[in-house]
């Protein structure tokens, strides 16, 4: 037998602790092809607030009844699948349980000689790839542009701020809290950043901080954040909407301004994508990555919550700011 967190309703709004069921399953046999792991660390990412709803979205609703899954990192304890061994540690998707049994395919060994695990779900895994094929192939930075970067100071914000400064622009981080300004700025050398939280006029301090306008908009949040920034863009901006995070507990659609007309003004782009639409090129983003990360020139951050029971409380606090950089449970 083994515990298992499972979605026990879906929610309206927030996720509550009664959204979560914890309960035991027993454990099917190692048949062919099949591996018995152990977790070490998981993951928590926004886009699973989705799966939540009782409707379509760009991956698979969950279940009610069924275990919550997202990117993980385990141990491989037996193994009856070709190329997988025991004691192996393997990324993958994979559900929030204490102890599982499931098929290979989907799993890679990671080496922790490179990154330690835990960079394996941020910066040298989905984070780390979003921010670089967004801000590559759609936001096609060029020297000397500015960028703003919403949740700059999330698992993805802050790869995509420290690409753009080697590329050699000037590069502005929203965020909501003084220390992760803080960070942005002494830690990531980001130009400037902006607590929209103590920000008595958003607009105003915006345009100081880019006196240039806006060439890049990379937007994790959505709402009346990007509403301000797109207000600024340049002509021929690109806008990368890799994430709506403060719509996605919306429990009605807002009306926010019309931007079709901004971006007929200024002959801008604004491109929707999911880091899947380059799955093809993971190797090359990853070994781009890799390379930053040893070379020192890519710093990266977790924020930890320690233990399987912690699960449900790291999710939520997602929605709540709590995390700087990438947020994961360690087992």
């Amino acid at each position: 037998m083994t515990r298992q967190i499972t979605l026990k309703s879906r929610p309206i709004g927030l996720p509550q602790f009664s959204n979560f069921e914890t309960r035991e399953v027993l454990l099917p046999e190692l048949a062919k092809g099949l591996v018995r792991l152990v977790p070490h660390t998981l993951s928590v990412d926004p886009y699973m607030r989705g799966r939540m709803n009782d409707g379509p979205s760009y991956v698979a609703q969950f279940n009610v009844g069924d275990p919550i899954a997202g990117g993980g990192i385990a141990l491989i304890t037996e193994s009856r699948a070709a190329g997988l061994v025991a004691g192996s540690f393997v990324q993958g998707f994979i559900p929030w349980q204490e102890e599982i049994v499931m098929d290979a395919a989907g799993l890679n060994i990671v080496d922790e000689t490179i990154a330690p695990l835990d960079y394996y779900l941020g910066i040298l895994g989905m984070p780390g790839l979003t921010a670089y094929f967004g801000l590559l192939e759609i936001g096609k930075l060029k020297k000397d542009e500015t960028i703003v970067i919403s949740g700059a100071a999330g698992a993805v914000g802050i790869v995509v701020g420290q690409l753009a400064k080697i590329q050699g622009c000037h590069v502005v981080g929203i965020a909501g809290s003084d220390s992760k300004v803080d960070y942005l700025l002494n830690e990531l050398n980001f130009d400037k950043a902006i607590n929209y939280k103590t920000t008595k006029d958003l607009n105003a301090a915006l345009a100081e901080a880019c006196p240039s306008g806006v060439d890049v908009y990379f937007d994790n949040v959505g709402g009346e954040i990007s509403d301000t920034i797109l207000s600024q863009i340049n002509k021929f901006a690109r806008i990368i909407i890799c994430g709506q995070i403060a719509l996605y507990n919306a429990t009605s659609l807002p009306t926010g301004p019309r931007i079709q007309g901004t971006l007929l003004k200024k002959s801008a782009l604004m491109q929707g994508f999911i880091v899947s639409n380059y799955a093809e090129r993971y190797p090359e983003g990853l070994n781009a990555l890799a390379q930053l990360v040893v070379s020192g020139h890519l710093k990266y951050t977790n924020t930890i919550y320690h233990g399987f029971d912690k699960l449900p409380e790291a999710f939520i606090a997602l929605f709540e700011g709590k995390n700087l950089g990438k947020l994961v449970v360690k087992l």
